[in-house]
């Protein structure tokens, strides 16, 4: 939660680097931006991204480079290669933008505007390939917040789009480090750097864990416990948003609920895996990720289990987390059936492309358009409400990640997941499902997607083997009206398990009519479920009461 013919000539500049000032020099007549920034900000050249934001004076909520987005204002952006300080970037007519494709097309007028620029890391990664790409700063592979990025303060200008003398702009000041919350006596976190990973990538890479530990831990010493690994996007907040104060009128206070008497003493876990391409690894090995499900499993899980009184036995490990983390989550229970004694998905991600989202990447030929003989073309919807209005379409959340960032450089949801399922290009960058400008679907990468990573296919696939270890495993809640359509692949998978026999799947599969994303039973009503199902399926002489106290 998301062979290319990206941007065509317009960001043809960032695809080959090429000599700075060549790659850099205005290729349009018209308005063009000029970025620099200076040697106090960064002193060694910078391979990475430039932008520029355009926001209207009204719009005074938020910096334009916060406001950008899908549905915000204006962004432009271009590579670079060791742009020096002091050096400019160009950013012209040329250049390729969203929501407005062009600066022409910005009427003339008053504005504020906003430089910034994505430093890169160059990672020679053990497959042979040299890749640049921003590294996480342990803020969770976010641009615009990721300390040592640089950016400039807003600026008012007065903009006509006829002109071409240049508007410079210097991005002077740096994002500041991260500051992580300190430990109490519930909550702690580790952080450990991965043999596996930084060997792969060719740079160091760390992964953590921020452990929720249950009601008077320490006056237990001799007590072990069942263990929630609980995925989803980078956080360094504590599980289940202990210790949060406020929150939605009528939600749970899970605070209150985790120290009462009546919560079934456990440890809950949420793993940090931020990748070069995004805010979690989605936690499995991948071609163009490396080996995350490796790095997870070999020393991120245990670690956790090394320092904390964990009971290290499958039927007391338990999985659990919504939308990315719904899909990893089930992809972990599915990979590693013998480890885990169960997984609570909520509102995962694609578990079947027939529906990514609501493209068949199997079947369709454009991710974007439907075109069924008609003189016309219709746009395919990516993001609604529970009563059916469209607030997104498909290519305005593709283009958006077009203009932050070439070769699937973005750090976005559709970027991910094609770092994710797909295979590894001839530039050592992931091969597109689809053309980013176009939409068009490439059938050979579909074909990799549905044998590397589809769930539902792979549990088709492989139930007289995997049957047996997942059948009672499996749960899955997901709102029927899901923001992002992620209820259709859940209704797939849903088709095949109550067809399954030898054995039957016994798990549970709940669509709650007109609920969006991400709906789903809250940590405490899940760890009820799991307690009672742990009491069903541990094996003779488990222990089932220590941990109750």
């Amino acid at each position: 939660m998301k062979t290319s013919l990206i941007l065509a000539a317009a960001l043809a500049s960032a695809v080959v680097p090429r000599a700075l000032d060549a790659q850099n020099a205005p290729v349009a007549t018209g308005p063009r931006f000029e970025i620099s920034f200076p040697a106090a900000a960064h002193t060694a050249p910078i391979t990475g991204r430039v932008y520029v934001a355009i926001s209207r004076l009204a719009d005074t909520a938020g910096t334009p480079i916060r406001r950008a987005g899908e549905t915000g204002d204006p962004l432009f952006g271009r590579s670079v290669v060791n742009l020096a300080p002091g050096q400019t970037a160009v950013i012209d007519a040329s250049t390729f933008g969203h929501p407005v494709q062009s600066l022409r097309d910005i009427p003339a007028g008053e504005y504020r505007v906003q430089p910034f620029v994505n430093v890169y890391t160059k990672f020679a990664r053990a497959d042979g390939h040299t890749v640049w790409l921003h590294m996480d700063q342990w803020e969770g592979q976010q641009w615009k917040t990721s300390p040592g990025n640089l950016y400039g303060d807003p600026v008012r200008i007065s903009y006509d789009p006829r002109s071409a003398a240049p508007i410079r702009l210097v991005a002077d000041k740096v994002i500041p480090p991260i500051q992580v919350p300190a430990d109490n006596d519930n909550v702690k976190r580790i952080k450990l750097q991965s043999a596996i990973l930084s060997k792969w990538w060719g740079h160091s890479i760390y992964l953590g864990a921020t452990i929720l530990l249950p009601k008077d831990y320490d006056k237990h010493p001799g007590v072990t416990y069942p263990v929630v690994y609980q995925h989803g996007h980078f956080s360094l907040g504590a599980p289940g948003g202990f210790g949060r104060t406020g929150g939605r009128p009528g939600a749970v206070d899970f605070t209150g609920y985790w120290l009462s008497d009546s919560a079934p003493r456990m440890i809950v876990v949420t793993l940090q895996h931020p990748s070069p391409y995004y805010d979690d690894s989605y936690g499995v090995n991948s071609a163009n990720n490396g080996p995350y499900g490796d790095a997870i499993m070999q020393e991120l899980i245990p670690a956790v289990e090394t320092r904390f009184r964990v009971k290290r036995e499958p039927w007391s490990r338990l999985l659990t987390g919504g939308s990315t983390g719904g899909w990893i989550s089930l992809a972990h229970q599915v990979t590693y059936p013998d480890f885990y004694g169960g997984v609570w998905s909520l509102c995962p991600d694609g578990v079947d492309f027939r529906y990514h989202q609501i493209v068949n990447v199997y079947a369709d030929t454009n991710a974007y358009w439907l075109n069924r003989g008609s003189w016309m073309k219709i746009d395919r919807p990516d993001n609604r409400r529970p009563d059916g209005n469209i607030t997104t379409m498909m290519k305005d959340e593709n283009w958006y990640e077009s203009v932050v960032g070439d070769h699937t450089r973005s750090g976005g949801q559709w970027d991910i997941w094609e770092a994710t399922y797909g295979p590894v290009g001839a530039d050592g960058y992931p091969v597109p499902i689809w053309g980013k400008r176009t939409g068009v679907i490439d059938r050979k990468v579909a074909a990799y997607w549905k044998e590397h990573y589809d769930l539902r296919n792979i549990l088709e696939t492989n139930w007289p083997t995997l049957g047996p270890k997942v059948a009672n495993k499996i749960n899955v809640y997901v709102g029927d009206a899901d923001t992002y359509f992620l209820n259709m692949g859940v209704h797939m998978l849903d088709d095949f398990l109550k067809k399954t026999s030898n054995p039957k799947h016994t798990g549970e599969i709940v669509f709650q009519p007109m609920a969006p994303h991400c709906w789903g039973p809250s940590l405490p009503e899940l760890m009820g479920k799991m307690t009672a199902f742990m009491e069903r399926t541990a094996p003779a002489g488990a222990d089932l009461r220590g941990w109750r106290y």
